[in-house]
């Protein structure tokens, strides 16, 4: 009889050791997921930050800026269900901030600067960080979308604007390559990126026609495609005018001279 009472306290103790291994791994796979999940939402406020602090660089509309502060809203609001403590204060107090900032938008005139007022940045590194901003900003901005959170006409004419300013980024690009080629008297390599240059410059006119950036870059590409031009007629050897077959003839029975 003890033996029977001994075996059924041990698989008492089996099944009880069982049960709260079984609960202390959903509790641990749980904390993982929170873990996860807050970083994940962490990831996506640092990254809209990231962008919002270089819009300053390109011409943003009011639509852009409250998709960005939306965004970051969302992720907050994610946050706040798996954060606590000093963190979960913190959320709640940039929450706050960021849903005043929405409203101050929301109930402002909106604002779509014109993109041929964009310059671009004189500082390389400027322009760098410009070129990721905006790729990041395309890809925030289709995400949204895909999401159901943007007006299909907004998407349509934010996308447009991002790819009028990267198409404007890639002729200056491609301008200044084409000097700095030209320069190193590499007129083949020069010539052939003036003429994409080009080519980019009708594709972002058939956009905008009355655009004045593309009338100057045009013909500031124009007048350097013929400089290069210039530059490579001038550096090639001239070769001889090929003789004729008569003056051969004429050589050969010509007098022969007395010495």
């Amino acid at each position: 009889m003890s033996l029977i009472v001994v075996l059924i306290l041990i698989g008492a103790l089996l099944l009880l050791i069982i049960g709260f291994s079984i609960v202390q791994q959903q509790k641990e796979r749980a904390e993982a997921e929170r873990r996860i999940e807050v970083a994940r939402q962490r990831a996506i406020i640092d990254e809209t930050d990231a962008v919002l602090s270089n819009t300053g660089m390109a011409p943003c509309s009011s639509h852009i800026m409250l998709v960005l502060y939306r965004r970051i809203q969302d992720a907050l609001e994610q946050s706040l269900n798996h954060a606590s403590g000093q963190l979960k204060s913190d959320y709640e107090r940039r929450l706050g901030d960021i849903k005043a900032q929405i409203t101050t938008v929301s109930n402002s005139p909106s604002q779509v600067p014109a993109v041929e007022n964009f310059r671009l940045p004189d500082n390389d590194r400027q322009i760098l960080e410009l070129v990721k901003t905006l790729k990041k900003l395309k890809a925030i901005l289709r995400a949204e979308h895909n999401k159901g959170k943007v007006d299909p006409t907004v998407f349509a004419e934010e996308e447009m604007r991002i790819d009028n300013l990267q198409l404007r980024i890639n002729v200056e690009s491609m301008i200044s390559r084409a000097r700095a080629a030209s320069f190193m008297k590499q007129y083949g390599s020069s010539k052939q990126m003036v003429t994409k240059a080009l080519n980019t410059l009708h594709t972002i006119k058939a956009q905008t026609p009355n655009d004045p950036f593309i009338a100057r870059k045009v013909d500031e590409a124009k007048q350097l495609l013929d400089e290069i031009m210039g530059a490579q007629r001038r550096t090639e050897p001239s070769t001889p005018a090929p003789k004729k077959e008569g003056d051969d003839i004429d050589m050969l029975f010509q007098p022969k001279k007395k010495w």
